[in-house]
C-alpha cells in the first residue's frame, strides 16, 4: 500500500491489520536483552502482573531478582524508549517515515509469557503494533463506553466487547487509530514492537504556549490608572479595572512564526527523565571537523530534531541558519546522520561543534 493511500484511508480513521509487513522480522531484541535494559537505571519500565482478577503494576529500574522469581504466566514487561539505546530500532522507526517527526513519540518493546498481558484499554494516540516472536492474539472494539474498573493501577476499560480478533505472527502489524479499545493477550510467549505517535491535548497545548509566549513575549509599560475615582466599596473590582486589564491583555499577539518556534522548541524537547552526557575533554574544532570529514557524523540516539524555515530545533533549542547551511544540514535532519565525506562549511561546522560540545551526537 502506497503511504498516500493509508494516510488517506486509515490513517486516524479505522484499524488496518498488515500481515507480513515486514518479512522476515523477528524482533531487535531477545527476551534477556529486553531484561537487561528493564533494569537499565535510564530506561522507563513497567511490569504488568494479572493475579486473581487483579492488577498489580510496578515501575522500573528493576533487578535480576525481581525478574526471576516471576511467574509462569500472567505478566508484561513493558520498556519505553527503546530507540534511545539500540541503533536498529531508528532503523525500524524510519520505515515509518511517512509520518513527520513531529508526531513520532517512540518504539515501546513489551514480553508477554503464555496470557499474559495489560488489560483491555484504548490510547489516545495512534499506534503500530508489530509482532516479534510469538504469537499475540488482538482484540478490538470501536466501542464508545470507556468506564474503567475502579481502583486499577492501570486505565483498564470495565466492560470490554470485542468486535474483531486477530492472531498476529512475527512480522503481522495492526494500526489503531486513537481511541480504538483494544487488548492484546499472549497466546505463547511474545513479543511485540509499538510504534507511538505524540498526540499532545489542546490543554497541554495551549498550556505549553503560554508557557513559550511567557519566555519569548516582550512589553512595556506598568499598570497606571491616573483617572481613579472613590468607590463605595473598596473590595470591589471596578469595570474600570477590568477595561484597563482588557487593553493590555490585549498586547498578547502571535504569528505564524511564533507558533512555527513553538512547536519546534517544545516538540523536540527531551522527556524529563533524558540527560545527555557531554564530552569530558571534547576535541579542537579542526581536529573535530577532520574527523566527521572523514567518518561522517550521526546524532545521538537520544536526540530529538526537527527542522523549520532555515532553522534547526534540537532537544528543545532553536538554531536560525542561512539557506545554504539549512541545505548542508536538512540530511541530517531527515536521515539523522551524514555519510562520509562530509564537506561543510564554516558555519555548518560551527552548529555541529556546539551540538557536538552539547552531548547530542553520536561517538
Amino acid at each position: 500500500m502506497a503511504p498516500e493511500d493509508f494516510l488517506r484511508n486509515y490513517w486516524q480513521k479505522q484499524p488496518l491489520l498488515i500481515r507480513n509487513a515486514i518479512p522476515g522480522f523477528n524482533g531487535l531484541l531477545t527476551r534477556t536483552e529486553l531484561m537487561k535494559l528493564a533494569c537499565h537505571e535510564d530506561a522507563q519500565s513497567r511490569l504488568v502482573i494479572q493475579k486473581n482478577s487483579k492488577w498489580n503494576l510496578k515501575h522500573g529500574p528493576f533487578s535480576d531478582h525481581d525478574l526471576i522469581k516471576l511467574p509462569k504466566k500472567n505478566w508484561t514487561l513493558l520498556v519505553q524508549d527503546v530507540n534511545h539505546f539500540l541503533p536498529s530500532a531508528y532503523d525500524l522507526l524510519s520505515k515509518f517515515s511517512f509520518i513527520p517527526y513531529a508526531r513520532l513519540d517512540d518504539l515501546m518493546v513489551s514480553y508477554a509469557p503464555q496470557c499474559g498481558g495489560i488489560g483491555p484499554h484504548v490510547d489516545s494516540y495512534d499506534v503500530f503494533l508489530l509482532q516479534g516472536i510469538g504469537i499475540k492474539l488482538w482484540q478490538i472494539s470501536a466501542q464508545q463506553e470507556h468506564q474503567l474498573v475502579p481502583d486499577a493501577p492501570l486505565k483498564i476499560l470495565k466492560n470490554f466487547q470485542p468486535q474483531q480478533e486477530w492472531e498476529l505472527k512475527a512480522g503481522d502489524m495492526l494500526y489503531l487509530p486513537p481511541n480504538y479499545a483494544h487488548h492484546g493477550i499472549a497466546l505463547k510467549d511474545c513479543m511485540t514492537y509499538s510504534i507511538g505517535f505524540r498526540a499532545p491535548s489542546h490543554h497541554e497545548l495551549i498550556a505549553q504556549f503560554l508557557i513559550y509566549l511567557e519566555e519569548n513575549l516582550v512589553t512595556k509599560g506598568w499598570y497606571s490608572d491616573p483617572d481613579l475615582q472613590p468607590q463605595a466599596h473598596p473590595s470591589e473590582i471596578s469595570t474600570a479595572m477590568q477595561s484597563r486589564a482588557n487593553s493590555i491583555l490585549k498586547k498578547i499577539k502571535w504569528d505564524r512564526h511564533d507558533i512555527e518556534n513553538f512547536l519546534g522548541v517544545y516538540l523536540s524537547e527531551p522527556k524529563s527523565h533524558i540527560f545527555f552526557g557531554q564530552p569530558a575533554n571534547p576535541l579542537l574544532p579542526l581536529i573535530f571537523n577532520q574527523k566527521i570529514k572523514k567518518n561522517g557524523v550521526q546524532l545521538d540516539l537520544k536526540s530529538r530534531i526537527l527542522s523549520g524555515k532555515n532553522k534547526f530545533f534540537i532537544n528543545g533549542e532553536m538554531y536560525g541558519v542561512s539557506a545554504k547551511t539549512y541545505k548542508e544540514l536538512i540530511e541530517l535532519a531527515d536521515s539523522r546522520k551524514l555519510l562520509p565525506p562530509v564537506d561543510l562549511s564554516s558555519a555548518a561546522q560551527k552548529i555541529l561543534y556546539q551540538w557536538y560540545v552539547n552531548g547530542y551526537l553520536g561517538s
